[in-house]
């Protein structure tokens, strides 16, 4: 987002990928994998701290999953849950604790300050709810949903499922990047004038940053929490 010139690029095979979206969503991976691979590093029959926090993440996403998705049919979505959250929140944390520029290009951010990266989760999410309305229904049951309460309905029904695909990846996308921009301008500030600028603005910058990281926790949940519900309204005949 922002002005192209600002982002960084490379080719591989022929393609163009954008760098920092690279960069930080590696960055993000290394920190799941991480925090995940420590928390889980000595499971017992009696769990310690570690165990006590990745179990707590575990039944915290599975309770989101449940509460929309009926029957016994969200313990086959627990994994999914799981990841997309405990990755959209390092995502969104990220970029309020690291951000490196070079050259006046960014290498490092949020990954979900892009709308490339939230889309993409998002159209994986929308797939994955046909998939499982295709294997619960059958393609038969399943896209005749489309066509009620009657045949005319599919225009809207299609653009239905659009609106769902871009309004989910662009509401944490908006609350990500403008968060971001906003802290670009409070560090701007704060070395525009001197001492007193950044006396003034050490504490917005501190204030605004623990605002954000509460702003990131909602919108993951709030991303999973909308995802399951599109899984859920897949696995019925309407």
């Amino acid at each position: 987002m922002g002005d192209p010139s600002s982002v960084p690029t490379f080719k591989f095979l022929g393609l163009t990928f954008n760098a920092d979206n690279v960069i930080s969503g590696l960055i993000a991976f290394i920190i799941v994998f991480l925090l995940v691979f420590a928390l889980s590093r000595k499971l017992t029959m009696k769990p310690g701290k570690g165990q006590n926090v990745l179990e707590w993440i575990i039944d915290f996403t599975n309770g989101i999953l449940k509460g929309q998705i009926p029957g016994n049919e969200a313990s086959a979505f627990g994994l999914y849950g799981f990841t997309l959250f405990l990755f959209l929140f390092v995502s969104n944390e990220l970029g309020l604790f690291i951000q490196i520029a070079v050259g006046g290009k960014d290498y490092v951010k949020s990954p979900t300050s892009d709308p490339m990266i939230t889309l993409t989760f998002s159209l994986a999410t929308i797939m994955l709810a046909q998939f499982a309305g295709v294997a619960k229904l059958g393609y038969k049951q399943h896209f005749r949903n489309y066509l009620k309460p009657f045949v005319f309905w599919l225009p809207i029904s299609i653009f239905e499922e659009f609106t769902n695909f871009l309004t989910l990846g662009l509401r944490i996308f908006g609350v990500i990047y403008s968060g971001e921009m906003l802290l670009k301008i409070i560090g701007q500030m704060a070395f525009s004038h001197g001492i007193a600028t950044l006396i003034v603005s050490v504490p917005i910058e501190m204030i605004w940053q623990g605002f954000s990281l509460f702003l990131g926790a909602i919108q993951a949940y709030v991303f999973l929490t909308l995802s399951s519900v599109y899984i859920s309204r897949k696995l019925e005949a309407e």
